[in-house]
């Protein structure tokens, strides 16, 4: 075992550290080399690779990242707001050419690398992790106060206001942290809950737009603000500003003077609202004009008079309307979930507000310094301490891992099998049971606290469940009906798919009516009207991922109601990758045309589909498998060699269609089936990759190259080189021995299946295991490459030529109906569990609830006969691989 092994070995994700060393030697081969001189820092980056792929994706990126966490890996320490504002100072210096919010994306990004890497080596409590998250938000803001400040006074004039002796001064402002920043408890992805207050009402000075009102200049002000840290650009925003806080909600003003506030929570503001303002602080601007409206409204966040039942209750119904909410999704919340983050945070807010009144020593904003301090007041036992403290360092080091996976906002423990072993690996458990039973063990401890202080309160009659915006919460099995018709229809077929519907207004509310369903869409004219009507790189990837979720539920919501057929389903779903696909080129050209300025290079490249994609019959959660081949013009392009032209133009591509955005992301684009795998470039020119197929590709390359299709770029190209491989491809299998072609299928085929060994003795996988897919798949391509048989051009299902092979004679009527019957249950199948549950492989026998909806899914009896049929179908389907085969 050499060394780079040595150090993956026993990481959590082992195949991504590989993946991500393989990138950088093939992207930045000096970095890679000097990193090997360097073994901690190795080690450290790595580690970084196997625990997060937003940040691996990070350092590829940004490769003199690298450098400098070699520099500052090893300090020691909570960095403060001013040192992170120096440190920020610096990162502008060097980056001075770049727009200020993309500045602040990624100085945050780099920042938080360091960080991940102190929390993944336990170099660092959760508090002191949250604290230090925290205090580079407030240096962000800050720094994003003082130029909006610039923008604003050149505008308007410097904001003034007169004194009670009637002198002019110049009024001030104050950006007030609430929620978690207000804490200083910010997770990795956290929206950022802000307040926005100024001194008072007065008028501006003056500027180039002339005079305004101090409410004009302060609204534009917060505008500003929000717009320099929350804009979406290819490097995504610093933060996403949550202001639903604020007085009135969405309905008021984005900043309001310090008497308006004042009159606010004093007079209108409802409990939870007054609630909130425990986790408040100065976050950024004027701290003492944060004190002076503190001090205004503290009695009323802390109620002298009010009842102990009373301050409890409204605590509790805070939480049941987020169980409401909660209930038609899917998967465990950490953060939301009964026993979670929240039920500990109101724990400690509730008792605040009951006995914080006459009691100051309680008021305290910080989760865990509450509940050491209601121990001390003997409101907590020493032993719910304990268990409060120990769940929420686990949930939130749950919530951390799952968050740093993509850079997203989620606190969603995933259900599916695989995934959740990933997890519980960057959790440090040896396996999911056991997290799963950590968190179980957790998650009990703090429902017992919970229910303690809440389960006996008698709330009856109270009016003080929170409305917003002046509107009583309906129950969530009203609202989902009220969302969409459609959704109680589709979740008979497709749960999985129902839940994200019901949970997402704007994606219910684009559902097509019920006569519309099988109506055709132009997806290819509407994913680049998207893109064309946008002027950045950001602002495209917004526009696709905004745009096609939309077209993806009109898809299941026809197919999951048996308005179209399966295979219309697919057949549409293939032309909406083709449509991604061509929006995705569109978008990386004009980028790099952008990035090379003045040159405007074309992108002379083919996208070449194999799998699902390359047979067109795409299905839910399929991956995109593609080679990229592109017109060598043997000159440089813009000072780049054609090679790193592009790889440049793939990594953009790439970026457009499997990037995690807050928006999401399209498709997870699988290029491990190039030529030379890993270690090949990304694309490769015409004349090597047919060269490739005629000197070096192996047998299984052929296997898999034999399905190969042109599916988007520039036709003149694509559709010459799909026929060029498809014929030398043939020919070079012509050459092989048919007992070498035989048996290297066989083990190739073997050795799939032995990768991906069911977990559970109930487990049944249709596509590795025997039997299953893979069997299908294997023999029939085995027969096309031994006898002479190419794909048709116009029909390259698998149904059509399992049917070309036994009219060819490649096979006999009992093979052909094993295989064509097999495929077909197999198929309907995978495409049914896809529906039910997502992108697995895996049918669980022992849950069966899942068969029962499948079978009904599949038109059977009862599950009985699902079971037995699927059994029957992979006996006959080995029986007639091995008949092939052997």
């Amino acid at each position: 075992m050499n060394r780079d092994e040595q150090l993956i070995a026993g990481l959590p994700d082992e195949d991504a550290a590989r993946r991500f060393l393989g990138r950088l030697e093939e992207l930045h081969p000096n970095v890679a080399m000097k990193l090997r001189k360097n073994e901690p820092l190795l080690s450290d980056v790595l580690a970084l690779a196997a625990f997060s792929p937003l940040l691996a994706t990070t350092m590829l990126q940004n490769q003199e990242y690298i450098a400098w966490l070699g520099r500052k890996r090893m300090d020691s320490g909570v960095r403060s707001k001013a040192e992170m504002l120096e440190s920020l100072a610096r990162f502008q210096l060097t980056n001075s050419t770049l727009e200020q919010s993309v500045v602040y994306a990624r100085f945050r990004r780099r920042e938080l690398m360091r960080i991940f890497l102190r929390d993944i080596r336990g170099l660092a409590t959760i508090a002191e992790l949250t604290e230090e998250i925290s205090n580079l938000a407030d240096a962000i803001l800050e720094s994003a106060l003082e130029h909006a400040q610039r923008d604003a006074d050149n505008r308007f004039g410097k904001p003034q206001e007169a004194d009670e002796k009637g002198k002019i001064a110049t009024s001030t402002f104050v950006i007030v942290a609430l929620g978690k920043l207000g804490s200083r408890e910010l997770n990795y992805s956290s929206d950022i809950d802000l307040l926005f207050i100024y001194s008072a009402e007065g008028e501006t000075a003056g500027g180039t737009r002339g005079k305004v009102t101090n409410r004009e200049y302060f609204i534009k002000l917060a505008e500003i603000i929000i717009r320099l840290i929350g804009s979406t650009t290819s490097d995504h925003a610093a933060y996403r500003v949550d202001m639903r806080l604020r007085p009135h909600g969405t309905l008021g003003a984005l900043a309001m003077s310090l008497s308006d506030n004042i009159r606010y929570y004093n007079n209108e503001a409802r409990p939870w609202e007054q609630q909130v303002l425990i986790r408040s602080r100065s976050s950024a601007g004027d701290a003492e004009l944060y004190s002076r409206f503190y001090a205004e409204v503290e009695n009323k966040v802390y109620p002298q008079d009010e009842p102990v039942a009373n301050a409890l209750a409204n605590v509790r119904q805070s939480k049941q309307l987020i169980d409401k909410e909660r209930s038609l999704r899917r998967g465990y919340d950490v953060k939301l979930g009964t026993g979670g983050i929240r039920e500990i945070e109101f724990v400690a807010q509730a008792l605040q507000r009951a006995y914080g009144g006459p009691d100051r020593w309680l008021r305290i904003g910080h989760t865990l310094i509450s509940l050491q301090r209601l121990v001390d007041r003997k409101f907590l036992t020493s032993s719910e301490l304990t268990d409060l403290s120990a769940a929420y360092t686990f949930l939130r080091r749950t919530e951390h891992v799952l968050q740093m996976e993509n850079g997203i906002q989620t606190h969603s423990v995933p259900e599916d099998e695989d995934k959740l072993e990933l997890l519980s690996r960057r959790m440090e458990f040896i396996d999911g049971s056991d997290f799963v039973s950590s968190l179980k063990r957790h998650r009990e401890n703090v429902s017992r606290v919970f229910s303690r202080i809440f389960g006996e309160i008698d709330d009856t009659g109270l009016d003080i469940v929170p409305t917003i915006d002046g509107v009583e919460p309906a129950p969530i099995d009203v609202l989902r009906s009220l969302l969409h018709p459609l959704i109680d229809r589709i979740a008979e077929r497709s749960p999985f798919y129902a839940a994200q519907f019901a949970s997402d207004d704007e994606l219910a509310d684009s559902l097509p009516a019920e006569h519309e369903l099988d109506d055709e869409i132009d997806y290819r004219a509407a994913m680049m009207l998207a893109v064309e009507n946008e002027d950045d790189f950001g602002s495209r990837l917004r526009a696709m991922r905004r745009l096609w979720p939309k077209f993806n539920a009109a898809i299941v919501a026809a197919d999951a109601t048996e308005a179209i057929t399966v295979s219309e389903s697919k057949r549409r779903q293939t032309l909406l990758a083709e449509a991604s696909m061509a929006a995705a080129i569109y978008t990386a050209e004009q980028e790099l045309g952008r990035r090379l300025h003045p040159h405007r290079p074309k992108l002379d490249l083919a996208l070449l589909a194999l799998g699902k994609l390359g047979g067109r019959g795409l299905d839910f959660g399929s991956d995109l498998d593609l080679v990229v081949s592109y017109f060598d013009p043997a000159a440089k392009i813009a000072e780049l060699t054609p090679q790193e032209f592009y790889s440049r133009a793939v990594e953009l591509f790439t970026n457009t269609l499997s990037s995690m955005t807050r928006d999401g992301s399209l498709y997870r684009v699988d290029l491990r089936l190039r030529p030379y795998g890993s270690k090949g470039m990304t694309a490769v020119s015409i004349d090597s990759f047919l060269r490739y197929i005629t000197d070096s590709a192996a047998i299984w390359e052929l296997l898999a190259f034999v399905k190969l299709r042109f599916a988007g770029g520039d036709a003149s190209i694509g559709e010459t080189l799909e026929q060029e491989i498809r014929r030398s491809i043939h020919e070079k299998a012509r050459t092989i021995p048919q007992d070498e072609l035989r048996d290297e299928t066989r083990k190739m085929r073997f050795a799939l299946e032995k990768r991906k060994p069911p977990r559970r003795s109930s487990d049944i996988d249709i596509k590795f295991g025997a039997g299953g897919m893979l069997d299908v798949y294997f023999a029939m391509r085995f027969l096309q490459l031994r006898d002479d048989v190419p794909d048709d051009t116009a029909n390259r299902s698998t149904p059509h030529m399992l049917k070309m092979l036994y009219d060819a004679g490649s096979m006999g009527k009992e093979e052909f109906r094993a295989l064509d019957d097999g495929h077909a249950f197999l198929s309907r199948l995978d495409h049914a569990l896809r529906l039910a549950v997502g992108r697995t492989t895996k049918l669980r026998t022992d849950n069966s609830e899942l068969v029962d909806l499948i079978a009904r899914s599949m038109k059977l009896d009862n599950s009985k006969q699902l079971v037995e049929q699927l059994h029957i179908t992979r006996l006959t389907v080995r029986e007639a691989f091995d008949d092939i085969l052997t």
